[in-house]
């Protein structure tokens, strides 16, 4: 028996498939019976929790208000170790009249200018990606696509930041071909492009990949939705796919604990998406909002039912009736609390005034897109749901989706910290000649972290819808939003777990700084910050030490640099037994251009144009990919933060894309100023012949921060040379682009033929392709 029919082991479904009678789980019957055995352990819940539901009604909660509690509480759905540190990226936040909605919503919608807005968010689906790697990503770009919908808006693209265990390791050929095909079989059928985001292999991700899905959207200022149910008599209809048992208790078990042979053997189903159901949601849902049908939406995600209905209670008047038996069912034979707990996917949930509804199921009926009142909204200030007309939740709303408890879990100093960074990567032998400069630039070349994803980015659409500007590998995707004034947005994804490992408040400040650099190369103006926190088990000290610093880090950078964060998600438990992940923040930046045809790419395409590097370089190798690839290294402490040379930086590009000065620019992050120039010679099929002035090891793969290569159109050079000063931002002219090489003088020559090679096979190899 699961444990979600445990709930209530008296219950059980009468031959017909409806549970009903003596047997049902009613308020009456928990009041009758108080001592009544209840497995909320099983579902996630401690003593003191139970207990506090126990005090919020009066009474024991039934089998159906326990499945609600029990996921609504959840670490998943209610961030309860999480929430003291996440308050500061409101109390921080920047003053910007850009910020249309921010935190608390389904996501942000922050305003781009000429009456358009964006919303924008990052999601998690790391777990469920590990037990069936196709579904699990599947659903995960499901969802972030429905919490756009839910804003009001139409999604016009998709991202994805992906984490694996080590590149050669048998369980990685198991799940990076699974979460591909299910992000780009999902992605694809929606017909959104997927313009960008990263993959990345380490040791520290085996058996806990991280499958984080952004999702973007353009609407109308006057079109913003939100998630309330508001209006005594309006009436509750949940429309889309029909409910049935695939995700039971997803929220409360899969996501909300730390992986071990206990908890994988009692694994709950994923969910199991549809695309094609989700297209026509997404057509229909536009079709109700553009006819002005609808007063509250929520999709339902993690939670299900209890979720959308918690929420638009708690969001509106804070009353509602449900009648749970008339919700429609894939399997007749689900108890009222699978009902409740199934994450079944393809569902939305609208609140409708009466003298809508007939036109509101009309629209549905247009797109084949099933829909059903199950309730309507009341004044009576608590959530009432009924079971064949027998009352089996009788709770306020807000206690579930709101007041949910709140830990100040412990914090301390992981063990080996100091350690960690004392152990320095000076100790490690670097190149000391001229043929060991040019096997490092190769192998860096070609490292699985730094090699061409085409294998990935192939399988995906990029250029669908038509919109599509700049899209993987280019430093950011960019999106066309009107086709006469060229409107549009940069998006940036990007993270660095070696980093934040070694210095949780630089590092989560390193990939803000790399994902702002990222937007400002195209040349948009970084605007707003949204971010997915991928750590361990809160219930370990030093986890919890990690993410205080990392949410402090990233707070005090958004601040400075005047992006504020929008809203995003917490992913805790990405640990087997005690061994935790790197703590890994993924920032997304997003950023606006007036005109994407004055866009910035990042290939070298332009013969005789002058390289020059911008920013300053130092001797910076802690959590480098030059020591994780050659020595498989991490200590020492990473590249220092420069926010302000960031942010001159970013003016220095944002500024000389709208006079049309570059012919292309790359940022300098992984890999340094070596790979930068791989990849960016590559992309434009010409060589480069560079000189450097110092050590050609540090010059060549340091990892400092605030730097770019730029190539200058020649009748440029003196205006862009104003520009630098101006900002202050230090330049250098280090080369030329042209020929069929990558040259540095007096070091060494790699053909591009050769190093193209050195690029492009890792990752057909490895996935035997």
């Amino acid at each position: 028996m699961s444990e979600v029919s445990e709930l209530n082991p008296e219950l059980s479904p009468e031959p017909n498939g409806v549970a009903s009678g003596p047997r049902t789980d009613g308020v009456a019957r928990a009041r009758a019976t108080p001592d009544h055995p209840q497995p909320y352990k099983e579902l996630g819940m401690n003593d003191e929790e139970y207990g506090r539901v126990r005090d919020i009604l009066g009474r024991r909660p039934t089998a159906s208000e326990l499945a609600i509690y029990s996921v609504m509480w959840s670490e998943h759905c209610s961030y309860k170790s999480s929430k003291i540190y996440l308050r500061q990226f409101g109390e921080k936040a920047p003053k910007t009249d850009a910020l249309l909605v921010g935190m608390g919503e389904n996501a942000g919608v922050v305003d781009v200018g000429q009456g358009w807005a964006v919303t924008f968010k990052v999601e998690s689906h790391n777990h469920p990606s590990f037990v069936e790697p196709y579904q699990g990503a599947a659903t995960g770009v499901g969802g972030i696509v429905r919490d756009i919908i839910s804003m009001g808006a139409r999604p016009v693209a998709v991202m994805d930041s992906l984490r694996l265990g080590a590149a050669d390791a048998p369980d990685t050929r198991r799940v990076l071909p699974g979460v591909v095909s299910g992000i780009g079989g999902y992605g694809n059928s929606l017909g959104l492009p997927n313009v960008g985001g990263e993959t990345v292999f380490d040791p520290c991700y085996q058996d806990n990949p991280l499958v984080n899905a952004l999702c973007i959207g353009v609407l109308r200022h006057e079109d913003i939705h939100r998630a309330s149910a508001s209006g005594t008599g309006n009436k509750v209809i949940l429309y889309g796919a029909y409910t049935g048992p695939d995700g039971i208790g997803g929220a409360s078990v899969l996501a909300s604990a730390t992986f071990d042979e206990e908890s994988q053997a009692k694994r709950p189903s994923v969910q199991v998406g549809d695309p094609f159901m989700e297209k026509l949601l997404i057509e229909c849902s536009l079709d109700l909002f553009k006819a002005g049908l609808v007063e509250g939406i929520q999709d339902l995600g993690a939670a299900g039912v209890s979720c959308a209905t918690t929420e638009l209670a708690a969001g509106g008047s804070g009353g509602m009736a449900v009648r749970l038996d008339a919700v429609p069912l894939r399997d007749p034979n689900l108890l009222p609390e699978e009902i409740l707990m199934s994450e079944s996917q393809e569902r939305m949930m609208a609140v409708v005034t009466p003298e809508n509804v007939e036109a509101f199921m009309a629209v549905c009926a247009k797109y084949e897109v099933p829909a059903t009142v199950i309730g309507e909204v009341t004044d009576t200030g608590r959530l009432v749901m009924t079971w064949h007309d027998e009352v089996i939740v009788d709770i306020p709303p807000r206690t579930a989706a709101h007041d949910g408890p709140v830990y100040e879990r412990p914090v301390a100093v992981p063990a080996d910290q100091a350690a960690l960074q004392a152990d320095t990567p000076a100790r490690l032998p670097r190149p000391s000649n001229r043929d060991e400069l040019r096997k490092t630039v190769l192998w860096l070349a070609g490292s699985p972290n730094l090699a061409a994803k085409d294998w990935v980015t192939s399988q995906y659409d990029r250029y669908v819808l038509g919109n599509t500007v700049l899209a993987q590998p280019e430093n950011a995707g960019v999106i066309r939003l009107d086709d006469e004034s060229g409107l549009g947005v940069a998006l940036s994804l990007d993270g660095n777990g070696r980093y934040t490992r070694l210095d949780p408040y630089a590092g989560a400040q390193l990939a803000l700084s790399e994902a702002y650099r990222n937007v400002a190369a195209t040349g948009a103006q970084p605007l707003a910050v949204t971010n997915c926190l991928n750590f361990g088990s809160p219930e370990d000290p030093g986890v919890m030490w990690q993410f205080a610093r990392a949410t402090e880090g990233l707070a005090d950078a958004c601040l400075m640099l005047g992006i504020p964060v929008t809203g995003g998600n917490v992913s805790f438990y990405n640990q087997t037994g005690d061994v935790p992940i790197n703590p890994t923040p993924v920032i997304g930046v997003l950023g606006v251009h007036a005109d994407v045809r004055r866009r910035t790419a990042m290939a070298f395409a332009a013969e005789g144009h002058k390289l020059v590097l911008l920013g300053t370089t130092y001797d910076e190798f802690g959590g480098s990919e030059w020591a994780h690839v050659l020595y498989g290294h991490l200590g020492g402490t990473p590249p220092q933060v420069n926010l302000p040379a960031e942010a001159a930086l970013g003016s220095v590009l944002v500024t000389s894309a709208q006079e049309g000065l570059l012919s292309g620019a790359h940022d300098i992050s992984d890999g340094g100023l070596s790979q930068a120039l791989v990849e960016a010679s590559l992309r434009g099929g010409l060589g480069v012949r560079v000189a450097l002035q110092g050590d050609p090891f540090v010059e060549l793969f340091s990892e400092s921060v605030a730097r770019a290569v730029v190539a200058v159109r020649p009748e440029a050079e003196a205006r862009f040379v104003d520009i630098c000063a101006q900002a202050g931002v230090p330049i250098s002219t280090i080369g030329v682009v042209g020929g069929d090489s990558y040259t540095v003088d007096g070091a060494f020559t790699i053909p591009l033929h050769e190093l193209r090679e050195a690029h492009t096979r890792t990752i057909p190899a490895l996935m035997d392709q």
